[in-house]
């Protein structure tokens, strides 16, 4: 199973989310630090969920870190969290699709 699929496999159990993206923005950071050949080491986290209301924005991706911790140690160098309030709009902006 892929990273991502992974990602998306526990997002999906731990929070129920309403929506879900999670984008592998790795081809992006080519020789950056962290980037390694294949891929797989920098992520972009859309998720809407019930779960989060109520929590402030630090407890939201905490959640979430958490939630990656094993995939965080295991080679995931980057990863950007967008909380969206459920019902919100889902479209990507251009810029990062």
């Amino acid at each position: 199973m892929s990273v991502r699929d992974t990602i998306i496999e526990k997002l999906s159990v731990k929070f129920a989310p309403e929506h879900l993206e999670v984008i592998d923005d790795s081809h992006k950071h080519r020789g950056h630090a962290g980037w390694r050949e294949g891929g797989e080491t920098h992520f972009r986290v859309r998720i809407a969920t019930r779960h989060f209301d109520g929590m402030t924005r630090l407890a939201q991706h905490r959640a979430v870190m958490e939630a990656l911790d094993a995939e965080i140690k295991g080679g995931v160098h980057a990863l950007a969290i967008e909380v969206l309030a459920p019902g919100a709009p889902k479209q990507l902006p251009r810029d990062i699709a």
